[in-house]
């Protein structure tokens, strides 16, 4: 009989318990060999064989509820952690069809999109109104680079809100985004699909896993996707693109054993013609109307490519039934070069991109990473613990060269490779660092979690009069639980963070100590329906102190000297039914900047921060009908968010008439819709996003000041075939 789940991992409260045998087929195999063996004498001492072929069920798989993560760096439901968590689960982004983790994140409350530019280019959000580029991970291990991810080989991804540097190292307010890989089973099961849609929506993915022996598995996981858009340059018909092919490959030996080790390898390619979007009307402050949002400014030969490679080796070792090391290694490169054409306020887009503001980077980073954790669960002075202790070496070695005009007379024609005189920027940094957590039950009921971290980093960049920064920074992390029923989880916790931006583009060198973050939470957790339904509520503040700008455009290397953001977040997630599952979450938060950076208008305190909305909310529901046929839709929706830098050099085009107007996207709500017809073997499904064909701006750049048109009405079919 073979399993297949991951050892630990725990099994969703609504799926059913493994058929892998009828029970009245067992009892008759019983009562038939005790009835042969009453009637052999009594000398005879063998018994016939009893022959069990058993079919192996699909991999059990989680809805909208999920109910293992590691986000804690040990194994557990999200329903113990005394902190808020989110997860995206696989089966959310299929029905959704998202393909960018970008797309993923649109059910993540709280959260908000920055528009790419300044060299933050790539995948750039906020949480909790705070940056979260420095808080991207795949597997617990940084994925800080600078490119646009892909979900075809995640499992599901984990948003850890809050201050995380205990368990992770420098970080945000904000929280943390952790990207699950899939990996092997026992069993052998694939999936092929194929998807086409407008704007020449094109999508393959495959899913191929294959025992290889009876502790050792290997499983595949392809994608190609190519994909245009509603707008485009009225000059030479160019139009943003995604042209995205990713491989995901795993290979475990020793599963369920003691000693289990697993290789990864995952690559991205992705050859996109990358969107700037539309500029704001510096009369309105909100994105110009005097071009149409379907103008797009880049050409046909603006380009933004990029090349992610990423392989690991990871050693699971049970040291007893009550403890483990866990230990990871992982080397990851990134290659990325664009030239992307920024939006003109007053003059139309041409074919050469004489028009548009180029912007044109090509970067390099390659990171080393050794990661070990050890956890145990023990019984110490009459009480039981949960203990974590760990060690984590990363290296970074990154450049960044800026790319030459190739013909000025002609237009702008930038090619990789051909840089301008000025030497590459260059940044290398080592960090070390050792952490210890204990949970503690000091009386039924009741849990104290008190953890620390300690981490060195010397990082050196080309850029600095002093190039050479150190920083030495303890994280903490503490939280108080209390577990009154099965269901039920109410905790206050506390914990803080530190990042001295580092990779991130250090532009104040060491002129100020790091960014410090400090956030109190206090929240409640709840299981309904016998854990099919998981209901969750957290009211927080934030404060973060000396805050960076890493946007290169930018003259301003402080953003501000203190601001906080004080929220409240519900969340709903799971099967209310049988046939019915939803996913839902709602955030509030109230954001202030509360001292002003050094130098800047003493009138941006009190203001609201940058792209931060007061409101977002987020709902998908599906409902089962039978016979194979199931229903879903869903809203995304968020209020009005700012797009500005609170610096000196811009303040007065912030302020009319002495009130604060800043550039502004404004709110929106847009709607998404699924029917589909799901059979054992095959399965298809019908996506309409946007369904009213909205114009909405999803994502906001201050600096100069921009925002990018969201998605318009998008009709996507899916073919699925199961074997």
């Amino acid at each position: 009989m073979k399993a297949a789940v991951r050892s630990g991992a725990a099994r969703p409260a609504h799926a059913p318990t493994r058929p892998l045998l009828p029970l009245s087929a067992i009892m008759l195999a019983v009562l038939s060999a005790g009835a042969q063996a009453q009637a052999t004498p009594s000398s005879a001492k063998t018994l016939p064989t009893v022959t069990v072929n058993a079919a192996e069920d699909a991999a059990p798989q989680d809805g909208h509820r999920a109910t293992a993560t590691r986000v804690g760096k040990v194994l557990q439901d999200p329903h113990d952690i005394p902190q808020a968590v989110t997860t995206v689960t696989n089966t959310l982004m299929e029905e959704q069809q998202v393909g960018s983790l970008k797309e993923a994140l649109r059910n993540v409350s709280g959260l908000s999109f920055n528009a790419a530019e300044g060299g933050r280019s790539g995948d750039n959000m906020n949480l909790r109104g705070f940056y979260t580029f420095g808080d991207m991970y795949l597997d617990g291990i940084r994925d800080t680079a600078q490119y646009n991810r892909e979900t075809f080989n995640l499992e599901q991804i984990d948003v850890l809100r809050g201050s995380a540097a205990m368990l992770f190292g420098r970080g945000q307010a904000g929280g943390v985004i952790n990207q699950v890989t899939k990996t092997p089973l026992l069993g052998n099961r694939g999936r092929i699909t194929g998807s086409v849609g407008i704007d020449d929506y094109r999508e393959v993915t495959g899913d191929f896993n294959k025992e290889l022996g009876d502790s050792t598995a290997v499983r595949l996981n392809v994608m190609k996707r190519d994909e245009g858009s509603w707008r485009s340059n009225p000059a030479d018909g160019a139009e943003p693109e995604i042209h995205r092919e990713g491989v995901g490959l795993s290979l475990v030996t020793g599963l369920f054993t003691d000693n289990e080790f697993t290789f990864n390898h995952y690559y991205l390619k992705t050859r996109d013609n990358p969107d700037y979007g539309i500029s704001f009307d510096p009369a309105t402050k909100r994105p110009t109307k005097d071009f149409s949002a379907d103008t797009f400014w880049g050409t046909n030969n603006t380009f933004d490519d990029s090349d992610t490679s990423m392989t690991s080796l990871v050693h699971q070792h049970k040291l007893s039934s009550q403890a483990e090391i866990r230990t990871q290694l992982r080397h990851a490169s990134y290659e990325r070069v664009y030239w992307a054409q920024a939006p003109n306020r007053t003059a139309a887009p041409s074919f050469d991109g004489s028009t548009g503001s180029p912007k044109v980077r090509q970067t390099e980073t390659e990171n080393l990473t050794l990661q070990s954790d050890l956890t145990a669960r023990a019984d110490l002075f009459g009480m039981k613990h949960e203990l974590l202790a760990g060690v984590e070496y990363l290296k970074e070695d990154s450049s960044r060269r800026s790319l030459q005009d190739l013909d000025p007379g002609a237009g702008r024609f930038y090619r990789p490779g051909a840089f301008t005189s000025a030497p590459a920027i260059t940044y290398e940094g080592d960090t070390l660092a050792f952490y210890a957590q204990d949970t503690i039950e000091f009386i039924p009921d009741w849990k104290l979690t008190l953890g620390a971290r300690h981490d060195s980093l010397d990082a050196e960049y080309s850029s600095l009069n002093s190039p050479q920064l150190d920083f030495s920074e303890t994280s903490l992390r503490t939280g108080l639980s209390w577990h009154p029923t099965e269901y039920t989880h109410y905790y206050i916790s506390y914990s803080d963070s530190f990042s001295p931006t580092a990779d991130l583009y250090q532009l104040s060198g060491g002129s100020f100590p790091a960014e410090r973050s400090k956030v109190t939470e206090l929240g409640a957790k709840w299981m309904l329906m016998e854990g099919d339904l998981a209901l969750r509520a957290a009211l927080y503040r934030a404060d973060k102190e000396w805050e960076r700008n890493t946007d290169l455009e930018s003259s301003a290397a402080i953003l501000t000297r203190k601001r906080r953001t004080d929220g409240l977040e519900l969340e709903v997630a799971g099967r209310v039914t049988p046939n019915w599952e939803v996913f839902s979450g709602f955030s509030v938060m109230d954001a202030e900047i509360l001292e002003a950076a050094p130098g800047a208008d003493p009138r941006l305190e009190g203001q609201r921060p940058r792209n931060t909305p007061k409101l977002t909310f987020n709902l998908w529901s599906t409902y089962a009908l039978g016979g194979g046929w199931k229903i879903g839709g869903g809203v995304e929706a968020k209020s009005d968010r700012y797009a500005y830098v609170p610096t000196a050099a811009n303040a007065n085009s912030n302020f009319i008439d002495g009130k604060f107007t800043p550039n502004a996207a404004p709110g929106y709500a847009r709607w998404d819709a699924m029917l589909a017809y799901e059979q054992k073997s095959w399965a298809a499904r019908l996506n309409v996003k946007n369904i009213f064909d909205r114009v909405y701006y999803d994502a906001v750049y201050d600096q100069g000041g921009f925002a990018i048109p969201g998605t318009g009405r998008a009709i996507i079919l899916t073919g699925e075939y199961k074997f």
